[in-house]
């Protein structure tokens, strides 16, 4: 596989853990876009919404992106990466996409569950699991456009997940 391989999803379908897996696996450099933002302005993304808004947070999502996409790494993404149609062009022309699935319900127990990840995130605005199932049902066909594969990462151990991804790039016939 060349080029990046990119990891896209809802927050809570394990991004990160399986993006560092892969990366072991695969002998690739690891990069969370969202530990990237954070460096680069020097505060957490929830001050970040909080200093500048989403849009101010999205230009920054997309200049990172941007500078992932020539790294041949693993790449986590953030959960709402798909909503800007320069991103989702970015994606699908640097490398190979894995969309991770997960039930709403499963994203709501894993996210209240993950107080680390919590504090460093914007707040869920209007309720918890009503608010997952309608920001899914917005992104699933930005999800869809870019992914090369999908994966359920509901159930599935991160270690299951990262087997399914490297089934799937095997399997590739970009490979």
């Amino acid at each position: 596989m060349t080029g990046n391989l990119y990891l896209v999803g809802y927050r809570g379908t394990g991004k990160s853990t399986v993006g560092r897996l892969l990366a072991d696996a695969l002998d690739r450099p690891f990069v969370d876009l969202d530990e990237r933002i954070e460096a680069d302005a020097g505060r957490n993304i929830a001050a970040i919404f909080v200093d500048e808004g989403e849009a101010g947070f999205r230009d920054r999502e997309t200049a990172a992106l941007r500078a992932a996409a020539g790294m041949n790494s693993i790449v986590a993404t953030g959960g709402g990466v798909v909503l800007r149609e320069e991103n989702r062009r970015v994606l699908k022309s640097t490398g190979f996409v894995v969309w991770l699935q997960a039930p709403a319900a499963i994203l709501w127990e894993r996210i209240r569950a993950d107080t680390l990840t919590a504090a460093r995130r914007p707040n869920l605005t209007s309720g918890g699991l009503a608010e997952i199932v309608e920001l899914l049902a917005v992104r699933e066909r930005f999800y869809r456009e870019v992914a090369d594969a999908v994966v359920d990462a509901g159930a599935a151990s991160p270690e299951a997940v990262t087997d399914a991804i490297l089934n799937c790039i095997r399997s590739s016939p970009s490979d």
